[in-house]
């Protein structure tokens, strides 16, 4: 019995180590996937929420009446929030791949509890539930200050001021609005990432008989990159959805009193077009900003063993 306990202790603090370096690798993805994309997403929110126009247009405009630092409006809350969301994101996806092991062990005993694909997509979700906790009032609070007026007729002085007049309007309610399209968008969005990702790591281990921190660094951001463009692709109207509910107004301004309302106000206007608004340069932002993040991931989590 004594001779069991150092081995699980062992074993516990293996864990919350991996836990760490999961953490930690995600942060700085989450960084990367900010400095990297925001430019195309501030395009993408832009797009989204205003009727008419092309990214080209759209980012030639912002170009001329709010110049090139406009590109980055809104950068501070996505850089604080979005680094903790896929740091989140990273340690929450290496929580339910343990989980799901756990589960393989018991049920098959005798076979591989290498997680399937099917498998990491649902620890993916799961990963994507927790961080929409956070995700929510961060994506938020970006999208108000990413469509304010530009000047004189600015809203928001910063992050804080935006999060302060949310609540005040409408409680933490405001701070939420939104929330159920953010947790299906990020938990189908998650899902589809991760396994994406994965798949084509495993493919390319098989295929060259190497191991995961022996891949080529190009060969992480190329897929990368593609599981970015996967997310995009199979979660963009949900985005779309999400992204007018939360710029919409307050009080009598308020355009959308419900999922339905905007459903149904998008598809009447431009139809199944209007559900892939702002898909360009999301498309655009996806590749680099995905690929980015995991290189970062893979580069700090092999540097800290």
């Amino acid at each position: 019995m004594s001779d069991q306990i150092p081995r699980v202790k062992a074993h516990g603090s293996q864990e919350w180590r991996e836990t760490a370096k999961d953490v930690t690798a995600g942060a700085a993805g989450g960084v990367a996937q900010v400095l990297i994309g925001q430019p195309f997403d501030l395009v993408k929110v832009r797009l989204q929420t205003q009727k008419g126009g092309n990214a080209f247009s759209v980012t030639r405009q912002i170009w001329a009446d709010e110049g090139p630092l406009a590109f980055y409006k809104g950068t501070l809350m996505p850089l604080l929030g979005v680094g903790a969301c896929v740091s989140i994101s990273f340690g929450a996806l290496h929580t339910f791949r343990q989980a799901i092991e756990s589960h393989n062990r018991q049920t098959r005993p005798s076979q591989d509890q290498t997680l399937s694909l099917p498998q990491f997509y649902v620890a993916g979700a799961g990963a994507g539930l927790v961080t929409s906790i956070v995700s929510g009032p961060v994506e938020h609070i970006r999208i108000r200050l990413q469509t304010q007026p530009h000047g004189i007729g600015r809203i928001y002085s910063g992050p804080f001021d935006c999060a302060r007049k949310l609540i005040r309007a409408e409680g933490l309610a405001g701070l939420y609005r939104g929330q159920v399209m953010t947790v299906v968008r990020e938990m189908h969005g998650y899902g589809v990432w991760f396994a994406t990702y994965e798949g084509l790591v495993r493919w390319a281990m098989h295929q060259q008989r190497k191991r995961r921190e022996e891949l080529p660094g190009w060969q992480i951001a190329l897929y990368g990159g593609v599981a970015g463009e996967a997310l995009w692709l199979l979660s963009h109207p949900i985005d779309v959805i999400k992204s007018k509910m939360q710029s919409d107004g307050f009080g009598m301004e308020r355009k959308y009193h419900g999922l339905r309302d905007a459903v149904r106000d998008t598809w009447a206007g431009s139809g199944l077009r209007g559900m892939f608004y702002g898909i360009g340069p999301a498309l655009l932002r996806a590749m680099p900003a995905s690929a980015g993040t995991f290189v970062a991931a893979e580069f700090v989590r092999n540097m800290l063993g």
